[in-house]
């Protein structure tokens, strides 16, 4: 049996959120919004460890008291730039641990609505899979390329393509090695196709959303309500 862990970069300021707090400790539902990305991956049985990537300088989570998640957290001040350099290092810290063949999932900071069962179902799809995956969603929106003037180029064609979301799953030797053969990609995923392998795609929810602007704060909100409702 394979074990899993999981790694939260979560060394970034989010510039594009604005204010002074960071946006991984902006208030969602009396809870810093990080406290919802991490108790999904606390509570999932099969995970057997989460580790939190902070900034080495983080002067915000020792202000909060996150004992209700558990044992399975742990917290590493070893954040760096970028989320890459945050994975990375998290990564170093996983090898105490990890076998080349468990699984290392990596999640969002900032991607509080993830369900048990979203976890589940990529969890179970990539079970047998000798690479690894993400969940991500079809995009239904219409493409537009632009030109330097914010006029439209091009409609681009969406056949095929999917909006990536996380937890990125991967193999942990596979995902090491990738991304310390393959810097700069935008996600774990980009590492691993660099690398000459074809991640699969899982299907995820729309509701797995990632807060990047103050007014998705309130959608998270209404996501996490209707959860709540429905048991999840």
């Amino acid at each position: 049996m394979n074990s899993y862990f999981a790694i939260v970069p979560a060394a970034g300021s989010g510039s594009r959120f604005g204010g002074q707090t960071p946006k991984q400790y902006q208030r969602l539902n009396e809870q810093p919004l990080i406290y919802h990305s991490l108790a999904t991956l606390c509570r999932c049985e099969r995970i057997q460890r989460v580790w939190v990537v902070l900034s080495p300088d983080d002067a915000h989570w020792r202000r909060h008291d996150w004992s209700s998640l558990g044992h399975k957290l742990e917290t590493l001040y070893c954040g760096g730039a970028s989320r890459y350099d945050s994975v990375r290092n998290g990564l170093r810290a996983a090898a105490t641990v990890a076998a080349d063949d468990d699984w290392l999932l990596v999640h969002d900071a900032v991607r509080p609505c993830l369900s048990l069962a979203m976890l589940s179902a990529l969890c179970d799809e990539l079970a047998d899979d000798p690479v690894g995956g993400l969940l991500a969603v079809p995009v239904a929106d219409t493409l537009k390329r632009a030109d330097d003037e914010q006029r439209v180029l091009s409609t681009e064609p969406r056949d095929r393509l999917w909006q990536a979301q996380t937890p990125q799953m991967f193999r942990y030797g596979l995902l090491a090695q990738a991304m310390a053969d393959y810097p700069g990609g935008t996600d774990e995923a980009s590492a691993i196709e660099a690398a000459g392998f074809r991640p699969r795609l899982v299907n995820g929810e729309v509701g797995n959303l990632k807060v990047t602007y103050a007014a998705d704060l309130r959608l998270a909100e209404m996501i996490l309500q209707l959860q709540r409702r429905a048991g999840e």
